[in-house]
């Protein structure tokens, strides 16, 4: 049955290849602007709208710690490097900051490498909190707004929750001295505690250069249907499946590795770009984060990305009309791809392939060297100017604070401004740890001690204060981890389609939870701790039952053996 179900697909394809004429012209369509006020955007330039001020940081931020590991210039994380070079140079850029708009300050938090050459995030919040405590002590402008008016670009997998874990990212939260501060990431989801309202959401670095090298001729056919190559299942993370992008790679190869139209597999060829301006559609589903260098890829490429990745922020997304040139599809519907593709209009098709040619789509992802009119680099200052002027609400009154130093991760008093005679500046007396671990525990040196004696003593009788919410009937906890859900949307009104944030487990694996909930019920160790009983609660439920039957068949034949030996 399903021989023939494909054979009709191909007959599809064909039918769409030949009514098109993609064979002959698939890749040299007509450009088309984009229509409306997204087209304006776009196109916008900022130079005159707005001016930056970049903060002079001592290299160890920046450029000593590029020098230690060059390959930071090439990995997907790269725009905070490329970002900081090109405000360098930028018109842009005052050096009055009397003038400024914008304050800009250059840490990069992605380049400690592991040797496969993966961003470590251990450190991100301290170094950031570090060049927070800099800035704050030698210039006047952080004070006065506590950040309002500063930006920072985080391009982890999930922003300034400083992680790579999912689970560790929303347990940290992003970090409390960033909360007034806007924020330019590629991570972008809808109502996800790593997203502030107001951030830019960029683009992943691909490398312009490298992806010129590997154009075709404009009048290859695009003989492929759909493509893809990437992981489906991340087995060294996720050895029993279903959590790894939330089963929707899954779902893609169960469904479609034997399908001719699909061309999906694990393999990365040589042939990797060249592949994709071969393809009419080019698949970029979720992973651990929704974000990848696909949907750059794709729209480089001219191949109509697919993205299957629920409430997903994309980049740019108020200049670039992601719902003309894309496919949007949610993850419960992955079994259907086949079909729903192959019904896309033809008209449809020539429409988001012509879009997709347009050149200023294709410059606005990409973060050139040296920079040109309208590429990324742009995108990231338009999106600053439409938030100009700022509002005066940003501004403190005199003594005035709202954030809090001494929480999130690694943290610590900040130093008095006042001089002492052992500190000629403000951050002269704080010394990193020479213990290579002492990132796990506070930002603290010994010689601190002696530049906290004017702040205020907390009398020792005083009680710590703790915070506790009861636990209504919203409260559900889930059985695959033990993360509770008890927020002020009843459960039961959330939609079938809700995951674990923690763990990406589906809404069934949850159950009610009545016992009090602290307020830091879903703290690591506290939750392990839950899962860990959970576990222990089940395991006495499939073995009660059995032994209940073994007690009683051996109560039985004791019955019976006894009958026997005294009768």
């Amino acid at each position: 049955m399903n021989g023939w179900r494909w054979g009709f697909l191909l007959l599809v394809y064909a039918a769409l290849v030949l009514k098109t004429g993609a064979v002959e012209h698939g890749r040299t369509q007509p450009t088309e602007r984009i229509s409306g006020s997204a087209g304006d955007v776009l196109e916008d330039n900022p130079v005159g709208r707005l001016k930056v001020f970049v903060y002079e940081l001592p290299s160890k931020y920046n450029k000593k710690i590029l020098q230690k590991d060059p390959r930071c210039l090439n990995h997907m994380f790269a725009a905070e490097i490329y970002m900081h070079r090109f405000l360098l140079s930028s018109p842009v850029r005052t050096l009055n900051p009397e003038e400024a708009d914008w304050f800009y300050t250059p840490v990069y938090t992605t380049c400690d490498l592991t040797p496969n050459g993966l961003p470590l995030p251990f450190k991100s919040p301290r170094m950031m909190r570090s060049a927070i405590q800099l800035i704050s002590s030698n210039w006047p402008y952080w004070n006065r707004t506590e950040g309002a008016d500063h930006f920072f670009v985080v391009p982890h997998d999930f922003g300034a929750c400083f992680h790579y874990q999912e689970e560790k990212a929303i347990e940290r939260g992003i970090l409390p001295l960033l909360q007034r501060a806007t924020l330019v990431q590629t991570f972008g989801q809808r109502n996800h505690v790593c997203l502030n309202e107001g951030s830019i959401t960029i683009p992943p670095y691909a490398p312009p250069q490298k992806m010129q090298t590997h154009l075709i001729p404009e009048k290859t056919p695009r003989s492929i249907f759909v493509y893809f190559r990437g992981l489906f299942y991340d087995v060294g993370n996720d050895p029993e499946g279903g959590y790894y992008a939330r089963g929707a790679r899954a779902a893609v190869w169960e469904n479609f590795k034997d399908n001719p139209l699909f061309d999906i597999s694990t393999e990365h060829p040589t042939t990797y770009y060249e592949d994709m301006q071969r393809a009419v559609f080019c698949l970029c589903p979720l992973g651990w984060a929704p974000w990848s260098p696909r949907l750059v890829e794709a729209v480089i490429f001219g191949c109509i990305p697919v993205i299957i990745a629920d409430d997903i922020v994309l980049p740019f997304a108020d200049a670039i009309p992601w719902e003309e040139i894309g496919v949007f599809l949610d993850e419960k519907d992955v079994p259907n791809l086949d079909t729903i593709l192959t019904s896309i209009p033809l008209d449809v098709i020539l429409r988001k392939q012509r879009l997709l040619a347009n050149p200023s789509m294709k410059q606005a992802m990409l973060f050139p060297q040296p920079a040109q009119p309208g590429d990324a680099f742009h995108q990231v200052l338009n999106g600053l100017a439409r938030k100009l002027p700022h509002e005066k609400s940003i501004y403190l009154k005199p003594g005035e604070k709202i954030l809090n130093w001494t929480a999130g991760p690694a943290a610590f008093r900040p130093v008095p401004t006042t001089k002492s005679c052992l500190a000629t500046t403000g951050n002269a007396g704080l010394r990193r740890p020479s213990d290579r671990f002492a990132l796990k525990s506070s930002f603290v040196s010994p010689s601190l001690n002696l530049l906290l004696s004017s702040l205020p003593r907390t009398p020792a009788s005083a009680a710590p204060r703790f915070s506790m919410r009861v636990a209504s009937k919203q409260a559900y906890i889930c059985r695959d981890c033990g993360y509770i859900y008890n927020e002020r949307t009843p459960f039961e009104k959330l939609p079938d389609k809700y995951f674990c944030p923690v763990c990406g487990a589906p809404k069934r694996r949850f159950r009610s939870y009545q016992p009090a909930v602290v307020k830091n019920a879903n703290a690591t160790d506290v939750r392990k701790e839950r899962k860990a009983q959970i576990q222990r609660e089940e395991a006495i439920g499939r073995a009660l039952p059995i032994a209940i039957v073994v007690g009683i068949v051996a109560l039985g034949g004791l019955y019976f053996y006894l009958n026997n030996t005294f009768s």
